[in-house]
């Protein structure tokens, strides 16, 4: 009997293992360490000595409740170097250098992280935090590619301020989605990571098109169900892309963001991400028209004078123009926004379009547009049809993603 079985209400709790080897980003890991125990998970910390430079034991002691120790020989009877592996749901290594990378892609076992990394039947999750030249180097990329391919998930770093004065791909990402997405991977237990060696295109939000300076044409979109597809392919260790149209969102931990702005921008930039896609999913809400000509000075309203009609144009239709392509083994996914006659607009959509999926959904002013939920039918071009009962926009993406994945193979 293990200590969860012992303590009664302990096995309500799940057990996670926060790693922390020595980057500057280790004072974060505080944050995330605080939001795993404030939501009622069982932590251990386990530092590296390294670490413990950056912040000292007392501090993981008193936030997490526990000790926290680098060595494999303190309290051997308890033979620490093997249970803490054996009996976490979850290890997360926060901030992980690419010291740590190398040690865990060649299965050394210098400290307790390392025993424990090795011990782990869990999913372990790699949050990177180092200088770009560092994340970049060929050494890293091949330690960060031979952890993924043996099931590890490795998170994309984020872009931003470095330590002293550089910016660049490498800094740690915001810890509250960090933890969001260890959430993720807690709910889905020990489930295949499906997506693992796989890319997958995203868009989401709602593009805007330009009439003055001032103004432009846009929809109601705020890209929540385009963010959830995103976040909910990295737990299942995707490498994501997400083009995001004017969508105000946490970035996803473990997503690489591209910004788009209109329809012509987003599909140049859905074309060059997707030339070596495995998947992609075009959830944006992208403007069928945008205005012929675009005033260079905020037209005026004049006292007795009615507007100026507005000409339209069509704008690209990237879903078509992607699903067009027929690249061999990839998925093409498209969204239909609909007002009424929902199936039967889809149905002819998705033959219009050309696209392997087609995720059908009733929008409205108080429907869908910005809500946290959703529901949907997703049809498919062999003539199934999934209903998606209304919940979370979260379990509506994993839907999409079980379809797509067996498509894949």
């Amino acid at each position: 009997m293990d200590e969860r079985e012992q303590s009664g209400q302990a096995q309500a709790a799940p057990s996670v293992v926060l790693g922390v080897s020595g980057g500057i980003a280790a004072y974060k890991a505080c944050e995330l360490l605080r939001r795993f125990t404030e939501s009622g998970h069982d932590v251990r910390v386990v530092p590296t000595a390294a670490a413990l430079h950056f912040v000292g034991e007392a501090t993981w002691a008193a936030l997490s409740g526990k000790p926290a120790t680098t060595e494999v020989w303190e309290s051997v009877h308890e033979v620490p170097h093997v249970r803490i592996g054996q009996q976490a749901d979850l290890v997360v290594v926060a901030p992980a250098t690419a010291d740590l990378l190398a040690q865990a892609a060649h299965g050394l076992a210098h400290d307790l992280l390392t025993n424990t990394l090795l011990t782990a039947r869990c999913p372990v999750v790699y949050v990177p935090a180092m200088h770009t030249e560092m994340w970049e180097n060929p050494a890293t990329q091949e330690n960060v590619a031979t952890l993924r391919r043996r099931g590890a998930l490795v998170l994309e770093p984020a872009v931003g301020r470095l330590t002293g004065a550089d910016t660049g791909k490498g800094r740690f990402p915001d810890p509250a989605e960090i933890f969001a997405f260890c959430r993720t991977v807690l709910a889905r237990g020990t489930a295949v990571q499906d997506l693992a060696g796989r890319h997958v295109v995203v868009s989401a939000g709602g593009t805007r098109e330009p009439l003055d300076p001032v103004r432009f044409l846009g929809n109601r979109s705020s890209g929540r169900q385009g963010y959830a597809l995103a976040a909910t392919a990295a737990a299942r260790g995707a490498r994501v892309t997400l083009l995001a149209a004017n969508a105000d969102l946490p970035v996803p931990a473990g997503v690489e963001v591209r910004p788009v702005g209109t329809a012509v921008q987003l599909r140049e930039a859905a074309l060059a991400a997707a030339a070596d896609a495995d998947a992609v999913v075009m959830a944006a809400a992208v403007a069928d028209f945008r205005p012929a000509t675009y005033a260079t000075g905020k037209i005026k309203k004049r006292e007795g004078q009615e507007p100026e009609p507005v000409a339209l144009v069509r704008n690209p239709d990237v879903l078509a123009e992607l699903a067009a392509e027929r690249r061999p083994g990839r998925v093409v996914v498209g969204f239909a926004a609909e007002t009424d006659d929902v199936l039967a607009n889809g149905r002819a959509k998705l033959r219009r379009k050309g696209c392997d999926l087609l995720v059908v959904n009733e929008v409205g002013a108080e429907k869908t547009f910005g809500a946290t939920e959703n529901e949907a039918v997703i049809l498919a071009t062999d003539g199934t049809e999934t209903p998606v009962p209304h919940g979370p926009k979260e379990a509506l993406a994993d839907r999409v993603w079980d379809l797509v994945a067996a498509r894949l193979g």
